[in-house]
């Protein structure tokens, strides 16, 4: 082969494998990765075993994925016509439908058997959160609820990890749960915000698009607010009055209050806004380790 074939090769390797990133959304990986890895210690009280941490983080992954690539498959005559998204994979051609839906199929294998390996049971409770992670794509079509929706596949992630590591869901997980939905339902909702002239134009819903831009922050604040209040009530129901509660409290209060005055600038710069999602869930985290450590 010439040296400009290998040179070819090289470069068309590295578009596929940019084209793959970008198909998963590798960057966002960190947003409930933070969680993933929280909810985990708290349910293991700090020694979660390697094998059972490495399963679950599998499992985590492989969903994430699968949600991600499928949501791209469904969606990509959309994401054509919306400037934020043209330039997406399945849309310029870059990698094709059934290499998406081969990605959508291995991390849903992945998915399952870590949740094989880990209980039985597990894959049986799976196919409902399945049907959800990958369902919800549909949902903007006809419904506004699509925003929450998300927020509730967001939401199986604590119900999953204490399946995983306790078999049941107590209490404490199902606050978690609550906080989640929040969390998620903020979080698409300032994504949504990007795409407002894209989803009126070709008919989509949001919340954002319901409400309109000006009420939007004050939304995102409320939900924000009471993700918090939840998840220091999940932190008290799972460790007591400890004075560590009150850092996860703090922190997403302070960032939350951040994102509300920077929505409600007359040019939002919505990418730093969603960014600062990520130093929330980062903070959470942050609490556990140094808890537990």
């Amino acid at each position: 082969m010439a040296p400009t074939d290998g040179a070819t090769a090289t470069r068309r390797g590295f578009e596929s494998l940019r084209a793959l990133g970008t198909l998963l959304m590798v960057p966002n990986l960190g947003l409930n990765l933070f969680f993933a890895l929280a909810y985990l210690l708290v349910a293991a009280h700090g020694r979660p075993g390697w094998t059972l941490a490495t399963l679950v983080l599998l499992a985590f992954i492989g969903a994430r994925n699968a949600g991600h690539a499928f949501n791209q498959v469904v969606d990509r005559e959309f994401d054509a016509k919306n400037p934020r998204t043209r330039d997406r994979p399945l849309v310029t051609g870059t990698l094709s439908v059934r290499a998406a839906v081969a990605v959508v199929a291995v991390n849903l294998a992945v998915f399952f058997l870590a949740a094989l390996l880990i209980n039985p049971w597990l894959t049986v409770l799976a196919l409902p959160a399945v049907a959800l992670m990958l369902g919800y794509s549909y949902t903007k079509r006809f419904t506004p609820a699509t925003t929450v929706l998300l927020g509730a596949v967001q939401a199986l992630l604590p119900a999953g990890v204490y399946l995983a590591v306790m078999g049941t869901v107590p209490l404490a997980a199902w606050t978690a749960v609550g906080a989640m939905v929040l969390f998620g339902t903020a979080f698409e909702s300032v994504h949504s915000l990007g795409d407002l002239a894209s989803d009126e134009e070709q008919g989509l819903f949001s919340l954002p698009r319901s409400l309109g831009a000006k009420r939007t922050p004050y939304l995102v604040g409320g939900l924000l607010a009471g993700a918090a209040v939840l998840l220091t009530v999940f932190l008290v129901e799972s460790w007591g009055l400890s004075p560590w509660v009150a850092l996860p409290l703090a922190g997403v209060a302070a960032l939350a209050g951040a994102e509300v005055l920077g929505l409600r600038a007359k040019r939002p710069r919505l990418l730093p806004l969603f960014r600062l999602h990520f130093a929330m869930g980062g903070v959470f985290l942050a609490t556990v380790v140094l808890f537990y450590l």
